[in-house]
């Protein structure tokens, strides 16, 4: 659910007793204020393990006791996955549980003391501060179906990487041993690439076969976009080549393991590509989705990887601010300043959906329609990245409608924003 400032606010009750948690790898510190913000214990600190939590709430049930209070709300600073044992434990026995910007800790930790000093005994008590205040969010982890596509998209993107990398050292050893290699082969990495180099990688090992051996290689793997006449390039290319000479039998143990590790590799992007397509194909109106010319099934899974479950929010425009693309404005008195988008949010989705709206640009044409309709109009035209922005923020509102509300996708519509000039009457 998403609360206004009031409504977070309206939340701390009297009856409330907040605990702000200084979030750490192992061990956390916890204080306790009322409603009013007057501190009703002594700080405590707690493991992150079981026995950290029963600690904790043990340490809560006896202030709730002394001073009748009947609500828990704990907050907390999101420090990278740490938080994620406290937040299930919260919610397996009904505690609520908040979470304050990083940014906003850091800014108002000074209220106190006039000291930009942190330690783990102050951060509790600028956290619970910032909760009383109503200066909050509510966490959202993802659950079920959501849960395992987020997992699946960040190891798939996590493999992506590793591939980049091995790519790049094979190369290496190429323009080291082999720099020739590239004139024949345009990708070392095709399925006849591969095989030469498992069996034959050195300029050496390709002058021991000779032309037929290097063919005969293909013809048994039932290659057939090579033949003899590639063979003969990359056997003239070996009698010609200025790769080194030395320690020519470990660097040949030394590729055939990025190989192996390449090839396992791509094996384990098959199989995450085919589960995240089997879990996207289960979120509503992803067919439709997948209509829109220019949006893939990497689009999709990054998307809902990233917003989770979008039954959460109101309004495309909660989305929006989550990816960082709310417009902020710099203005005082006389001075107008510019506008620009807030950056604050999800960076991965905000990435995501400006690598989607490039290419959609390109290849759908009511995108580029609209596209060459904003930087062209007469009045207020925007600039290309600005134009970019508003069709990321139109994306998101069409597959908010898709998802949400099942509607169609319809260039007409997407296209309405173009205000065409009106035709002179006739006399």
């Amino acid at each position: 659910m998403n609360f206004t400032q009031n409504e977070k606010i309206n939340q701390v009750k009297e009856s409330t007793i907040i605990i702000g948690i200084d979030i750490a790898s192992e061990v956390h510190y916890a204080r306790a204020f009322n409603w009013r913000g007057i501190e009703l214990g002594k700080v405590i600190s707690f493991d992150n393990n079981l026995e950290g939590f029963i600690k904790l709430q043990e340490w809560i049930a006896i202030l709730q006791e002394r001073h009748g209070l009947s609500e828990v709300l704990l907050g907390a600073e999101p420090t990278g996955h740490y938080w994620f044992g406290l937040a299930d434990y919260a919610k397996a026995h009904e505690m609520g549980l908040v979470l304050v910007n990083p940014y906003h800790v850091k800014q108002s930790k000074e209220l106190d003391d006039n000291s930009p000093t942190k330690n783990d005994r102050k951060d509790p008590k600028t956290i619970a501060n910032l909760v009383i205040s109503g200066r909050y969010m509510m966490p959202y982890i993802p659950e079920g179906l959501y849960a395992d596509l987020r997992t699946a998209v960040y190891t798939s993107d996590r493999v992506q990487k590793d591939l980049i990398s091995l790519k790049n050292r094979m190369e290496r050893w190429l323009k080291i041993y082999f720099p020739e290699y590239k004139t024949v082969f345009n990708s070392s990495f095709g399925k006849a690439s591969l095989l030469l180099l498992k069996q034959a990688p050195l300029p050496e090992d390709l002058l021991v076969l000779g032309v037929q051996g290097i063919n005969d290689l293909w013809r048994i793997d039932k290659l057939r976009a090579v033949g003899i006449k590639k063979a003969q390039e990359i056997f003239d290319a070996a009698q010609t080549s200025i790769g080194r000479k030395d320690g020519l039998s470990l660097a040949r143990l030394d590729l055939t393991l990025l190989i192996e590790e390449y090839e396992l590799k791509m094996k384990h992007l098959e199989l995450l590509e085919e589960t995240i397509e089997t879990l996207c194909l289960q979120i509503p109106g992803v067919e439709k989705m997948l209509a829109i010319k220019g949006v893939g099934m990497a689009t999709i899974a990054g998307f809902f990887a990233e917003v989770g479950d979008i039954r959460r929010f109101d309004s495309p425009k909660q989305i929006q601010k989550l990816a960082g693309l709310a417009i902020r404005e710099t203005s005082s008195g006389k001075h107008q300043g510019t506008s620009s988008i807030s950056r604050r949010g999800r960076k991965r989705l905000r990435t995501l959906l400006f690598q989607v709206i490039l290419p959609l640009v390109g290849r759908n044409e009511a995108f580029k329609t609209l596209h060459t309709y904003y930087t062209t109009r007469k009045n207020n035209p925007l600039k290309k990245k600005q134009s970019l922005i508003a069709l990321c923020c139109k994306l998101i509102r069409i597959l908010f409608g898709i998802s949400k509300k099942g509607f169609e996708f319809d260039e007409k519509t997407l296209l309405g924003d173009i205000k065409r000039p009106e035709m002179p009457i006739a006399a």
